[in-house]
């Protein structure tokens, strides 16, 4: 198959290339996929898109008019993608369910442990001379309550270490994670309950119409004071506004970002020397209690391997069959 890879980097450039092996045409571009870059796709059989492509209704359209018919996401989350449309046109969408799990799992601690245990002020403060410990006050994991919201291959995986430590682990669900409640010690709760009880919470769940601002002025107005607030999932799970005040009432202490809600316009690009024209953005990392990643928790080999070669497994089963097991 002849097909076009839309949102390259350097990061997973070669490991696409190492999966292919040759088998497909491949065209690896930088550009992102909108209605600009749309016709980029023209000739090509099938295309595939990361996180930050733009699969919309309209996009849609204009790939069914020049011909394609096969979408691999290089990723588990598929917000970014009209799949109702999709469907009408007859375009077939398939992700990579799963890849590693650790590596966003370990992300979402490192995140929390920089900002419990202050290690960038620290290593502020030394750089500038000032080994005093006042403002460096953290407090232990162990005892103190975590509340995962989202306990699939990820949110399990953060549970497990997070019982390592030997935290009092609550979980909310749609679906209870049945092996893992036989595995470690986790309890499910109501969503409000978790809120009022958690001294750490972790977003782990999918974004979609249920989980749009799942954490805004209501919810923030349950936490217990003091909480830190962990997403590695996607940034539309969490309003800013409504973060940025609860940050000024001191009712969350701290917040790990890997994800942003207006991240498509800024990550995974070099805007060195460049204004960023988002006042949002600039005021919540501003925040001295705030520490943010530019979509990275994914990024480690193993997930990349996992992503490249999943991705090429959908692509020749569709070659050969014209559906693959991931499809959506």
């Amino acid at each position: 198959m002849k097909v076009l890879f839309y949102s390259i980097h350097g990061f997973d450039n070669s490991f696409v290339e190492k999966a292919n092996a040759n088998k497909h045409q491949l065209e690896l571009s930088n550009l992102q996929l909108n209605l600009s870059t749309v016709n980029l796709a023209e000739g090509f059989d099938a295309i595939s898109v990361f996180t930050a492509d733009v699969v919309s209704s309209e996009v849609l359209e204009k790939l069914n008019e020049i011909g394609i018919k096969f979408i691999a996401l290089r990723s588990v989350g598929h917000d970014h993608v009209d799949l109702g449309k999709a469907m009408e046109l007859g375009i077939k969408v398939a992700n990579v369910p799963a890849y590693s799990p650790y590596a966003i799992a370990e992300h979402a601690v490192a995140l929390l442990m920089a900002l419990n245990r202050k290690l960038l002020l620290g290593q502020q403060l030394m750089q500038d001379g000032d080994f005093r410990l006042d403002k460096l006050i953290g407090f232990d994991l162990h005892g103190k309550t975590v509340g995962i919201i989202g306990t699939g291959k990820i949110g399990a995986a953060f549970a497990r270490i997070m019982h390592g430590f030997g935290s009092k682990l609550l979980a909310y669900d749609i679906t209870e994670n049945a092996a893992l409640q036989k595995e470690i010690a986790i309890n499910y709760t109501y969503f409000e309950e978790l809120c009022k009880q958690s001294d750490v919470i972790s977003l782990c769940c999918p974004l979609n119409e249920a989980t749009k601002y799942l954490f805004n002025k209501t919810t923030f107005s349950l936490l217990k004071k003091g909480c830190i607030l962990i997403n590695t999932a996607r940034g539309g799970l969490v309003n800013t506004v409504d973060l940025m005040s609860a940050l000024d009432a001191g009712t969350v202490a701290a917040a790990g970002l890997d994800v942003y809600e207006n991240e498509k316009a800024i990550f995974f690009r070099n805007l060195k020397g460049k204004s960023i024209n988002d006042p949002l953005y600039k005021k919540l990392k501003s925040y001295p209690n705030v520490l943010i990643t530019g979509h990275q928790a994914f990024l480690t080999n193993e997930a990349l391997k996992g992503i490249a070669d999943t991705t090429f497994s959908n692509i020749n089963q569709w070659e050969a069959n014209g559906c693959s097991d991931h499809d959506l």
